[in-house]
């Protein structure tokens, strides 16, 4: 059973598990979408994706083909989040939504946290629990906070 509301793109023989909450967003073939997920509008989710359980994907974050993003990874899109301007509560006009990309066969581990901005490159591993301030080159791992290089990975290798 899908939640996904009715302004979703899915694609073929996607799964969606019946917890997820989806709306105005795209999702790519053969990608699944594990429980407690959400992924807000605006947001693009790439083919033959994994999206673990309890994970975060907001507006303004693209995801491409064959990336696997661990459980409770958070996606930031604005740098300087406010609740109220000028004592009203801010809507959709008051902010700037940042755009965010993981390229096509990067790994985020459990509990990263990406930042608003950054492009984590092609076959790009992030380290359980990173935090991802700057852009993560290709082909490369990288752990800690915030994310530092650990070491590369021969190009092309998905080891």
């Amino acid at each position: 059973m899908s939640s996904a509301a009715s302004d979703v793109r899915l694609g073929e023989n996607v799964s969606v598990h019946e917890t997820a909450n989806l709306y105005g967003c795209i999702v790519g073939d053969n990608t699944r979408v594990g429980a407690y997920v959400e992924i807000q509008r605006g947001a693009v989710v790439g083919r033959n994706c994994k999206i673990s359980s309890h994970t975060f994907i907001c507006e303004g974050v693209v995801i491409e083909e064959e990336v696997f993003v661990g459980h409770n990874v958070t996606f930031v899109n604005d740098m300087y989040p406010r609740a109220t301007k000028n004592g009203a509560l801010r809507g959709r006009d008051d902010w700037v939504c940042i755009p965010t990309r993981v390229r096509r066969g990067a790994s985020l581990g459990s509990s990263a946290t990406i930042l608003a901005g950054v492009t984590i490159g092609e076959g790009a591993m992030v380290g359980a629990g990173s935090v991802v301030t700057r852009d993560v080159p290709p082909w490369t791992i990288v752990v800690g906070n915030p994310a530092h290089v650990l070491r590369s990975l021969p190009a092309g290798d998905a080891s």
